[in-house]
């Protein structure tokens, strides 16, 4: 990451792979640096197709949301991620939106307030 800054760079892409709590320690160096921090959700399928026992990738969203992430991969409406347009549509609205309301066609089930 510094050296990507010292080569004149202003965003940083980091893996999810890396652990949630490396994952924070790069957005307070972000934040310090004064650079965009992209998330590359390598090895979200791991867990997020499990139907069992996963979880849902609006659930690591919203995680990365707070852990301090600018921007994410949330997906597109073709290849090998979730391919659902209203559901990516939801994921993209999780992150962006400091409001949200219900909308179950969007996977989005209570209203919800950011605050930032």
């Amino acid at each position: 990451a510094e050296f990507a800054k010292e080569l004149g760079s202003v965003i940083c892409m980091i893996d999810l792979v890396i652990g949630y709590t490396a994952i924070q320690s790069m957005a307070i160096w972000a934040r310090k640096a004064d650079m965009i921090l992209h998330l590359h959700r390598a090895g979200n399928s791991t867990y997020s197709r499990q139907k069992i026992h996963g979880m849902n990738f609006r659930v690591i969203c919203k995680w990365m949301r707070m852990a301090g992430v600018d921007h994410i991969h949330a997906g597109t409406v073709v290849g090998k991620l979730e391919g659902d347009p209203l559901m990516i549509k939801g994921f993209y609205n999780t992150l962006l939106q400091t409001h949200l309301e219900v909308n179950l066609p969007q996977g989005i089930f209570f209203e919800q307030d950011w605050a930032a």
